[in-house]
């Protein structure tokens, strides 16, 4: 076995006893996570919109592991092939291939954990224009308490009237803004 074989296979073997440990190491590992719950009986939800959710990296170890075993593997099948035996035309076509390879991966699981990740909780920004009701009275150039029902689920926030005007328990308002958690809100008339 000729030292560039003998490099392909070491990258096929090291990708591929990750993938593997990774595997069985999330199973073991994984999947524990303590959680603390510090409610304060209110809830907004503020922060990335569905095109700018965290998900899977582009440098993870998942897609780098993808691209080490692919180069390996791919590596190996053309350094065989009497057209791609050469290392200046094998290398270059392993390194196209695992990146095409990688790159399809990380797609994969992209899409995989945007469907996952998505939240039936709305977006804050949908709520502007809402309607609510004070269940906690709004006192003049104060903080009470609304709720208001998106994607078929109830929801409470800290509200203030936006002209810092009183609001008694009951009344109908119109959500006008949301700055940060605080929600802002107008009566109906």
């Amino acid at each position: 076995m000729d030292t560039l074989s003998f490099f392909y296979l070491v990258c096929f073997g090291v990708g591929l006893l990750f993938t593997t440990i990774s595997a069985f190491a999330a199973d073991i590992f994984g999947g524990h996570d303590a959680h603390v719950d510090l409610s304060t009986g209110s809830h907004a939800e503020a922060g990335y919109g569905s095109h700018d959710m965290p998900g899977f990296s582009p440098l993870s170890p998942t897609t780098m592991a993808t691209f080490i075993t692919a180069f390996g593997g791919l590596g190996l099948v053309f350094s065989r092939l009497e057209s791609t035996r050469s290392v200046w035309v094998s290398a270059p076509l392993a390194v196209l291939g695992g990146l095409l390879i990688a790159v399809v991966v990380f797609v994969l699981f992209q899409q995989v954990f945007r469907h996952t990740q998505s939240s039936s909780e709305g977006k804050v920004l949908e709520l502007v224009g809402g309607i609510a009701t004070v269940i906690t009275p709004i006192p003049a150039n104060g903080v009470g308490e609304i709720a208001y029902v998106q994607t078929g689920s109830r929801y409470s926030a800290p509200a203030r009237e936006e002209s810092g005007a009183t609001v008694g328990t009951g009344k109908t308002v119109v959500i006008t803004r949301v700055v940060g958690t605080q929600f802002y809100v107008a009566l109906v008339v």
